[in-house]
């Protein structure tokens, strides 16, 4: 089987639905983000301690589930409360450890920076996921982990500057 199937060649591209879509759609821009969102996870686990890299991993497969809620227009939700639960127990562990106090400069450390960069295109990603929930209908679970994912990045990022002495707060 080729990755080749020349059916996008025109513009569209199919959903699990069956109906096909602009490559430009609401649908399509939403997934492009969670696919450079994956990317972007696949690049930082290389700098992060193991535990993170972990987690960024089991992040990289929530997101697989994730594209296929949006590209089934919410038929197939996989990921809910329970990986949103997960997120928010990953989230309160960090706040414990970094105690933040201030608003802090991103980028201290390169795998902070790394972090950074994915909270950053999660949060796009999250905005593109609530135009599906807003304007379609579908797409909730995915907005909600969303959200929380991009709260883990952040957090994480400012754990690791911490455990290297290198948060830089702004005072």
């Amino acid at each position: 089987m080729s990755i080749t199937t020349k059916t996008g060649d025109k513009g569209l591209t199919g959903l699990f639905t069956g109906d096909r879509v602009a490559k430009y759609s609401p649908i399509m821009e939403a997934n492009g983000n969670i696919d450079e969102l994956d990317s972007f996870l696949g690049e930082a686990k290389h700098y992060v301690p193991e535990e993170m890299a972990g987690i960024l991993e089991r992040i990289q497969v929530h997101l697989y589930d994730l594209m296929a809620e949006i590209a089934s227009k919410g038929k197939y939700a996989k990921v809910g409360d329970e990986e949103v639960r997960w997120l928010e127990g990953l989230i309160h562990k960090y706040e414990e450890e970094v105690q933040l106090r201030a608003f802090v400069l991103p980028g201290s450390t390169i795998a902070s920076a790394k972090l950074d960069v994915c909270r950053a295109v999660a949060r796009r990603t999250e905005r593109s996921v609530a135009r599906l929930v807003l304007d379609y209908g579908f797409g909730q679970n995915a907005l909600v982990y969303l959200n929380r994912l991009s709260d883990l990045l952040f957090i994480m990022a400012r754990a690791v500057e911490k455990r290297e002495g290198k948060m830089k707060e702004v005072k």
